[in-house]
């Protein structure tokens, strides 16, 4: 009994050729091979599908009624292999109706959202744009099964699993922001300044604790840190009226300064500076709906690197 797991695909696009051909010396030449090696191919044919298939007549070789049922079929099933193995199809942003998910923080949101929204109104308009805020734990099986496409944050708080891809976008580094005319810091602050002043914290994840109190915590330190929040976007203003030293990315710091009256100085406490990257799926690496999206994202990471030089 023929079994498609014995049989040798090849010999298909072989017998669609002679079929065509009804020849062996020409069938051989279209597949530049040898005659020789034609003729053994029609005897494994003969073999596998169990029928002369060609046979010789006065007039020529002439297909056996097998083989005339067999014709068709086997075309339809090499241009469908044909189509399935040929590279997908350009990715036509204009057209597109793609829906991407992207997990971020508020922070990430801030900088890269307004250029990236203009640029899909512009060049995509039918795309649709799904922001979510990353989860205290990795979202690595949530990229994997295609529920995210991309993840942009700190790297260092990310710590993303070494099989994902992983792009760096732009640094960041910390500052520490207060109030203008604030009654006790007109100038860069000392660390005791700094140490008995009251804090205001941005905390996602509700933890008690940022960067700069485990960086505190490794030289005894530790600050008092008055006020909580979850967000970015209500710290500015609370800042601008209370004496509380907000502390955050400069990035975002400046940005801040635009639309509060705040003053920006250096944290005085030695800190690394933090790398923003986009990270994503292997399994996505060639969709190229989904490079598309990247290269957009890689292009506003290196516009923000460019003009803070």
């Amino acid at each position: 009994m023929l079994n498609l797991r014995t049989f040798d695909l090849n010999l298909l696009v072989a017998f669609d050729v002679l079929m065509s051909e009804l020849n062996v010396t020409r069938a051989a030449e279209k597949m530049f091979l040898t005659q020789s090696a034609m003729s053994h191919i029609l005897t494994r044919l003969r073999q596998q599908l169990d029928d002369p298939l060609l046979v010789k007549t006065p007039s020529g070789m002439k297909p056996t009624e097998r083989a005339l049922a067999l014709i068709e079929p086997i075309r339809v099933v090499l241009a469908e292999m044909e189509r399935l193995i040929q590279p997908p199809m350009e990715f036509e942003a204009k057209t597109s109706q793609r829906r991407f998910v992207i997990a971020a923080t508020d922070y990430m949101e801030f900088l890269l959202l307004p250029e990236l929204s203009r640029l899909i109104e512009q060049m995509a308009p039918n795309i649709n744009l799904h922001v979510k805020r990353t989860e205290s734990s990795f979202p690595a099986t949530q990229l994997e099964n295609g529920n995210l496409d991309v993840v942009l944050g700190f790297e260092s708080v990310l710590n993303p699993p070494a099989h994902l891809n992983c792009e760096f976008l732009f640094n960041d580094q910390m500052a520490c922001v207060v109030r203008q005319n604030h009654p006790l810091i007109n100038k860069a602050p000392s660390l005791n300044d700094y140490l008995t002043a009251a804090h205001m914290l941005i905390s996602r994840t509700g933890s008690h604790q940022g960067l700069i109190d485990q960086k505190l915590m490794e030289q005894g330190l530790e600050r008092r840190v008055q006020l909580i929040v979850p967000h970015f976007l209500s710290a500015p203003l609370i800042v601008s009226k209370t004496d509380m030293i907000l502390s955050l990315p400069h990035r975002i710091a400046a940005e801040f300064k635009k639309f509060s009256e705040l003053t920006i100085f250096p944290v005085p406490i030695e800190l690394p500076t933090y790398k923003l990257v986009m990270i994503w799926h292997p399994l996505r690496e060639k969709d190229k709906a989904h490079r598309w999206l990247r290269d957009r994202i890689i292009a506003i990471g290196q516009k923000i690197d460019s003009n803070a030089r």
